[in-house]
């Protein structure tokens, strides 16, 4: 193989088994709960009672008292520690109204008080019942839908409750479309609270070492590099005194992106105290306080011609982004209207976006946070199809973009590449045989059962290569042996990205898989890094890798050319031994290589620097890159219960070449059964007064491998403009699942004249449904 060649026998693009899984699946993996320090401290917040109140007073004395317990920390204590509380994301300089400790008055329930230090965790929940609080409860903004008309402000510094609102083009341009429009339909969902939950709950160990000024900080965490510079920033001091170590967490998609205010309290608590100090949160804090998603709601316009052409859309969307959302309120809702038009073709579109306080939790990012444009669509278009007396597949293949039509910017400006809605949607039709499900579904009526089919087909925005997440870095080291170690920022958390560096690095330098070991998750040895988020880690560290690998390559052709004699074109290199080609006995191993690199400097070509260690930074080349996808869901409802009963799941999806089949098809079972549990299941619900009613998962349902059918899969490759073509996957399964399920069920019940209008879509709602659906039907 010379410079220019590839080594054909790569081990991208195979089913490689998972490095993580001989330790996480033996337990022993390591994760924050499992960090032991000498001394170490525990921390318990007391929080809220009260969705809004004002705190009068605070008595601690006694829980001071309690044996065991060090010092109990409140806002008057810790908050005036803070130098600067800003994320990296958000481009306003100063004190976002975002206090590490509830300071003058609460504003939800869970908001957290105090903070408590004792030797353990169980002194330190009894002291926090020791704890007596003086509150005057004062009147609560919980219904988001009318917050900005309530006299009742979240936030003095928010008229009307209003985080942000952002718009399209005026709609009075698109009036006359509607107005002389064949067909317009409108249809209105609201999208209940519910949350990613993670296997491991938030948690963070802080250690200050007064001797030194350094701050080591173990974190469950998306992002080690974005840790380390909020903790710089909070604290005042410079980044390189504070080393951020992540080994496992389990689990993340988007609510560990950044740090939140618990953990910005242990770090300001254990630079106080000059000691080590644990938090871990247990579930119920958990349910209460570690962000809510998706709750949300919006009304979609479609504008029809006489043949179910689309000419025009509209969104109108409001979201509830809580108290203290994280991160900036605007950095996914904005998108929410952009993305609205999908894979469609439609010529004219507008949106308006309003993002609202509440005294409830804050909203966090979760696995396509965006994914609301989708629901809103995807449902319109079925309820289209019902009243246009189209089938709603048919009506689909009359407005779904070609590949022949690309590239090509959505009326609201989005620019869409490398994409086939319209083959992942064929696709997955056949895969289910969507003729023989209809002619079963007629069978299926005439017996009294009722089973229904719902699709949803989306684009999903990966790798934004915006501000500081447009580049990443990589270093990779052949070490003297010859073994290799490649460095990378890291943050994986269940997304395997361990498994992903190690085959691109192996498959760069043409070396044994077995040969390369990854280093992640320490800000003290990794380069910079935007960390996992927004599914970019897989085509952002191949360009890195790629870089890198590429000057290792070209420096051991380099001495291997030197050593035989011969020119670097003569040299062929694969499996980590460089030969002469046409001469098979002449060889040289990597181990070989090293120790010349290494150890032999007085031999190396003047021009080839001694050692065989790079560091690369890889700038992305596009500042999107697009993966699409259909999901197929079919269903039976029972209408004496309303238990819903998938029956098949299909996605066909594109993203691009696999690096490893398992990993993109373990992102994509994921995401797909956390949407099946957003349609179905899972609800984040308040009452009226703002208190939590969901915090167990007695009351916090999710779905059980009992609920969850075999999700059988297609796959369209398109390669993206990126390094190897790679796209991103982690969040599209999380954003088609819920649109096919929820009209799925619409169309099982379709002869009812069911329609969706808020979910999730419990039985008792749809027993709710069906009751609704047959009062309207007597009273026409």
């Amino acid at each position: 193989m010379t410079a220019t060649e590839k080594d054909t026998r790569s081990s991208v693009g195979t089913r490689v088994p998972r490095i993580e899984d001989a330790r996480l699946l033996t337990g022993a993996g390591s994760f924050v709960d499992d960090i032991v320090r000498p001394g170490m401290l525990h921390a318990h917040f007391l929080r809220s009672p009260y969705a809004r109140a004002q705190i009068l007073g605070i008595d601690t004395s006694d829980a001071l008292a309690l044996e065991g317990v060090i010092t109990i920390y409140l806002a008057a204590d810790l908050n005036p520690g803070v130098h600067e509380f800003r994320y990296t994301a958000e481009r306003v300089v100063g004190k976002p109204v975002r206090p590490p400790l509830a300071e003058g008055e609460v504003r939800f329930a869970g908001d957290p008080v105090a903070l408590i230090i004792a030797e353990d965790r169980y002194i330190a929940e009894d002291a926090a019942e020791r704890i007596v609080v003086e509150y005057e409860p004062l009147t609560p903004v919980v219904d988001y839908e009318t917050a900005y008309e309530s006299d009742n402000l979240v936030h003095s510094v928010f008229p009307d409750n209003l985080a942000g609102e952002m718009a399209g083009r005026p709609m009075s341009e698109l009036e006359p479309l509607f107005t002389n429009a064949a067909h317009v339909v409108e249809q209105t969902v609201h999208q209940q609270a519910h949350m990613p939950i993670p296997m491991e709950t938030r948690g963070v160990v802080a250690e200050w070492s007064a001797a030194t000024g350094d701050m080591t900080v173990w974190a469950s965490t998306q992002s080690p590099h974005e840790v380390r510079m909020v903790c710089a920033r909070v604290l005042g001091i410079d980044e390189h005194r504070v080393r951020v170590i992540v080994k496992d967490t389990g689990g993340g998609f988007g609510q560990k992106v950044v740090p939140q205010r618990e953990d910005i309290c242990v770090m300001l608590a254990a630079k106080k105290l000059g000691s080590s100090l644990k938090w871990i949160e247990d579930r119920q804090e958990h349910l209460m306080s570690a962000g809510m998603a998706r709750q949300e709601h919006g009304t979609g316009r479609f504008a029809f011609d006489a043949d179910g052409r689309i000419l025009a859309a509209d969104l109108d969307y409001v979201q509830n982004v809580g108290a203290y959302p994280i991160t900036s309120p605007m950095t996914a809702g904005a998108v929410v209207g952009m993305l609205f038009p999908g894979p469609y073709r439609v010529p004219e579109a507008t949106f308006r976006t309003k993002l609202v306080y509440s005294n409830t939790v804050g909203r966090t990012a979760y696995r396509g946070p965006w994914q609301f444009e989708s629901m809103a669509r995807e449902v319109a278009l079925d309820t289209a199809a019902r009243r246009l007396c189209i089938d709603p597949i048919e009506l689909r293949r009359r407005n779904l973009l070609r590949v022949d039509e690309l590239p090509a910017t959505n009326p609201n400006g989005m620019p869409y590449s490398n994409i086939t809605p319209r083959e992942t949607f064929e696709q997955a039709l056949e895969i289910l045989d969507y003729p023989a499900f209809r002619s079963e579904q007629h069978l299926a009526r005439m017996d009294g059962r009722f089973i229904g089919v719902g699709t949803c087909t989306y684009l999903e925005p990966t790798t934004g290569a915006t501000a500081y997440h447009a580049t990443e870095g990589a270093t990779i080291r052949i070490e003297p042996s010859g073994k290799v170690n490649v460095y990378v920022a890291g943050g994986s958390c269940g997304n395997s990205l361990e498994t992903t560096v190690v085959q691109l690095t192996a498959d760069a330098l043409s070396v044994e898989i077995g040969d390369v070991n990854t280093v992640q998750g320490d800000t003290a040895v990794t380069p910079f890094g935007a960390g996992t988020g927004g599914s970019r880690s897989a085509s952002m560290t191949a360009g890195a890798v790629a870089q890198a690998a590429a000057v290792l390559r070209k420096r051991i052709l380099a001495i291997a050319a030197h050593t035989f004699e011969v020119d670097t074109d003569d040299v062929e290199f694969s499996r980590g031994r460089a030969t002469v080609r046409g001469v098979p006995n002449r060889e040289l191993s990597l181990t070989q290589i090293a120790d010349i690199a290494y150890f032999q400097a007085q031999t190396l070509p003047p021009d080839i620097p001694s050692g065989l260690e790079v560091s690369e930074r890889y700038r992305a080349a596009s500042p999107l890159i697009w993966a699409n996808a259909t999901h197929v869901c079919t269903c039976e409802v029972d209408v004496e219960t309303g238990e819903v009963t998938l029956l098949r799941y299909i996605v066909s999806d594109d993203c691009g070449p696999m690096i490893n089949p398992n990993v993109v098809e373990g992102q994509i079972y994921g995401g797909t059964v956390q949407g099946i549990g957003g349609a179905l299941y899972e609800h984040l619900a308040y009452d009226d007064a703002g208190n939590p009613i969901t915090t167990t998962f007695m009351d916090y349902l999710l779905p059980t491998a009992n609920e969850t059918p075999v999700i059988e899969l297609g796959h369209i490759e398109t390669p993206g403009p990126g390094p190897g073509g790679y796209k991103g996957v982690g969040e599209g399964g999380a954003i088609g699942s819920a649109p096919a399920v929820v009209n799925a069920v619409v169309d099982a019940l379709a002869p009812f004249g069911v329609e969706v209008d808020h979910l999730p879509l419990s039985p008792s709602r749809i027993i709710d449904m069906l009751d609704a659906a047959r009062t309207k039907a007597v009273n026409k």
